[in-house]
């Protein structure tokens, strides 16, 4: 837990909250962004952080594959966004219309000059999810699913059927 109340990760990046650096970053290493809203006393935000995120599996997948920026929904540090415009944290999540958390945002490797976090990104989810879920949101957008014509819930109902017969991601518990 760090200062701000908020959960903390060895795979969330500390970084001056510029997006389009952060997405510069992201692509040198690789790795899609992936912006966590959170805040302070959030019973969601500590099951994903004890329960989902820990899982080896999942954990595998952020690291290898996500370079993670964590937004204080009610803090003060300043994030610039892909249109330019600098607010504190607690402004721009409302800015961006995130009324729950977690709300995590993944972005494409690219964004187009003008445009805002909230029109950009490729996927927005809003609240906790359980382990399979999760997985698959985030192979989901590695997959690029979204420029698809099969939306997430399909894809994810396939995915399922196949994680529970390989017996991935402890479904078994």
């Amino acid at each position: 837990m760090g200062d701000d109340g908020l959960h903390k990760t060895a795979w969330q990046r500390d970084t001056f909250k510029d997006l389009r650096e952060d997405l510069a970053e992201a692509n040198a290493e690789g790795k899609r962004l992936l912006v966590m809203v959170e805040q302070r006393g959030c019973i969601y935000c500590k099951k994903m952080h004890e329960e989902v995120y820990p899982d080896p599996e999942i954990t595998k997948m952020i690291e290898d594959n996500f370079f993670v920026i964590q937004i204080n929904m009610f803090g003060d540090v300043e994030v610039t966004d892909f249109d330019g415009e600098t607010l504190p944290e607690k402004d721009m999540v409302q800015k961006w219309g995130a009324l729950f958390t977690p709300t995590n945002l993944y972005f494409p490797e690219e964004v187009a000059e003008g445009v805002s976090a909230k029109d950009a990104a490729v996927a927005t989810v809003p609240g906790a999810f359980g382990k399979l879920t999760t997985y698959n949101m985030m192979q989901w957008v590695l997959d690029h699913g979204y420029e698809g014509d099969e939306p997430f819930q399909k894809y994810h109902a396939r995915q399922v059927v196949r994680q529970q017969e390989e017996g991935v991601l402890n479904v078994s518990e």
